[in-house]
Order: C-alpha cells, then structure tokens, then sequence
C-alpha cells in the first residue's frame, strides 16, 4: 500500500507540532513538506528535530512550490491569511486540503468558500470527533428544549489563542440557531455588562473565558425553571484535534473538488 504524502502548513504552531508527530509515527502518511513564516526561527530546520524525534530529511520551508510540490494533500491550522493563501495554493495545483483554522471574517470566509469549490477540501472549525457528535446533539436537545428553555453557550481557551468567540462555540450557536429557525446575529448575546436589563426571550448568550493552558472546553447549557441541562466537550490534549485532521485528510485525499465538513468524514 502506497502512503499518502502530506503537508503540514504552520510547523512551529501547537496544531501544527502535533500533527507533525502524529503524522511521522503514522503508517498510512509520509510527511513530504512543512511551511513557516518567512524569517520564523523553524525554516531550515528538520521536522523530526522539531517533534523532538530523529530526523526525516524534511526542512521547514517558507514557500509552498518547495514544500508541497509532491503533496497529496495538505493541513492547515494557521491564520485566516496565511490559510487563504494554502487555499489559493491547492486550487492552482489541484491539491486537497484540511483547515482548522478558525478566526475568518465574513469576507475572509466568503473567499475561502469559493475557493474550496476547485480542490476537495474538509473545512471544520474543530476536528474532534466528540465536538462533532457535540454539533449533532445540540441540533436535537435545541428542538426537544429550545422553546422552555434559557440557552448559553461557553467557551474556554488557553491564554494565547487570538481569536473569540471560538469558532467551535460560533458553530454550536449556528445549530442551535437554525433548530430555533432564527438567524444567529439577530438573537447573539456576545457581552454583558452594566445596567442591560432583563434577559429577553430567545436570545443566545456566547461567552468567553481565557487562560492558563486550556486546550479547548465548550458548554451548551439550557437554562429553565428549577432546573438546567449542561452538555460539555473538554479536550485535554491537542492530539485530539490532530487525530481528527489526519482522518480527515485521509478522507478528502480521493474525493472530488467541492467542499467538505467533518460531519461528512464521520458519515453523520
């Protein structure tokens, strides 16, 4: 069985380290390529030495034509600009794509989604197998409870993650707000603070917690009289999101061009 090459975008980044391991120790992968920042300490070094490994005779580059060139597919976990062009890049030469990347502004996204039309592409917000059946279930608990009930969605993160709300927990208030048949930014509640008033009648409350080195922790809660629902995912290791991506990666490396989600990995 042949193995597939696989490219990682982001080599010095926490995503990117932990798919880097997992993906050398792999079986089913042969790493061809890694990426970084032009003028980031990582390019020209080796990505076993960066993994804490042996060597593979893989350096860290700072273009993708280096990099990717004999790639089946590539990850990316790294910023909304530098992911955009990884999207550019695979559209150009037919290269399929995995982006965890989260933090796009609407005309970011907007960009992105058009692109990710001409190379098959798995884009997801987290690739966790657990938040994913997260996404299923709140869809289901919305319906059953949503009408009677108060919903607030929290998020918990590390100190250094740049981007908030996460987009896990933007995605979770999406579902819930298409369960209630309502559009997210007329019911969102992203702060709160001062004399607000009384909490109306459907809205979503999103908030946002930072600190330490939490690797990630979501929590859709129902509140009602007497009573409350709390459903929580924490993640206690990167390894789980990195898991999730290699499986992805495996998934959209055959498929057509077009855009692809996690739910579609999993066959949900």
């Amino acid at each position: 069985m042949s193995l597939l090459k696989a490219g990682v975008v982001g080599a010095e980044g926490k995503m990117g380290l932990a798919i880097l391991s997992l993906l050398i120790n792999s079986n089913e992968f042969k790493v061809v390529g890694a990426t970084e920042l032009s003028g980031n300490p990582t390019v020209g070094k080796d990505i076993g030495v960066l993994t804490a490994g042996a060597e593979q005779g893989i350096l860290v580059k700072e273009n993708f034509e280096d990099a990717f060139k004999d790639a089946d597919g590539i990850i990316d976990f790294s910023s909304p600009a530098s992911t955009l062009q990884t999207a550019e890049y695979a559209a150009k030469n037919c290269k399929a794509l995995v982006i965890g990347t989260t933090g796009f502004s609407d005309k970011q996204k907007k960009s992105l989604l058009k692109l990710a039309q001409s190379f098959p592409c798995v884009f997801s917000p987290n690739m966790s197998v657990g938040v994913n059946v997260m996404f299923e279930m709140s869809k289901k608990l919305t319906e059953l409870l949503g009408n009677d009930f108060d919903i607030e969605i929290l998020e918990v993160h590390h100190r250094n993650k740049k981007d908030s709300p996460s987009g896990t927990a933007l995605k979770i208030a999406e579902v819930v707000s298409q369960a209630l048949n309502k559009n997210l930014s007329d019911i969102a509640v992203y702060s709160r603070h001062g004399n607000i008033g009384k909490r109306k009648k459907g809205e979503i409350g999103i908030q946002t917690l930072r600190g330490g080195d939490v690797v990630g922790e979501h929590s859709l809660i129902f509140y009602g009289d007497g009573e409350r629902i709390e459903f929580t995912h924490k993640a206690s290791s990167r390894d789980t999101f990195a898991s999730g991506a290699i499986r992805a990666l495996k998934w959209v490396s055959d498929r057509p061009a077009g855009l692809y989600s996690m739910k579609d990995v999993l066959g949900f």
